[in-house]
């Protein structure tokens, strides 16, 4: 099985390729990096639309290749505060060969209201890479490694993410619209 995914950061193709091994064989992830056409830090309905522009320009940037795969997928993160609180969600967002799309969310973590500011006007990864003295921290283990004392990392929230837009694909059509 063929997936091409809208990124070239290890850590969201490692995710995506666990999430789709959990249900599938012989996985094989092709990365691309294309444009969200969203700020670097999306807010609330601009998660998903991030994510969701990825997959449209990763689609566009194979059949421009002459590539095609079984799914193609992409995951964007950023900060909400559509539940009364300020969270930083993953966005997952997985169409199939005929168009049919799905998407999940991973955990949500809060942000103290100190740092939304910032995260807005730049984005998550350089607050993170600041706060713990760390450089590229969204490349690997994510500043949720360290917010988390080692318990989670980057790589378990992208997974979480695209296993949860898998339910449309793999229950038949017991859970899809």
């Amino acid at each position: 099985m063929k997936i091409i995914i809208a990124t070239k950061n290890p850590a969201k193709i490692e995710g995506a390729k666990i999430a789709f091994e959990e249900f599938f064989n012989d996985v094989e992830i092709v990365g691309y990096p294309v444009s969200s056409n969203v700020a670097d830090e999306p807010v609330n309905e601009d998660i998903y639309k991030g994510a969701k522009n990825r997959v449209d320009n990763v689609i566009e940037y194979a059949k421009a290749n002459n590539e095609s795969a079984d799914y193609y997928v992409a995951i964007e993160s950023g900060i909400t505060n559509l539940l009364g609180k300020w969270i930083i969600i993953n966005i997952a967002v997985i169409k199939d060969k005929t168009g049919y799309e799905s998407w999940g969310t991973s955990q949500g973590f809060p942000v103290p209201h100190k740092y939304v500011d910032e995260i807005i006007n730049t984005e998550l990864g350089i607050v993170m890479d600041k706060l713990f003295n760390k450089a590229d921290l969204r490349s690997n283990v994510g500043g949720i490694n360290y917010l988390t004392k080692g318990k989670l990392n980057r790589v378990n929230l992208t997974k979480q993410s695209f296993i949860m837009a898998l339910t449309q694909f793999i229950n038949n059509d017991v859970w899809k619209d």
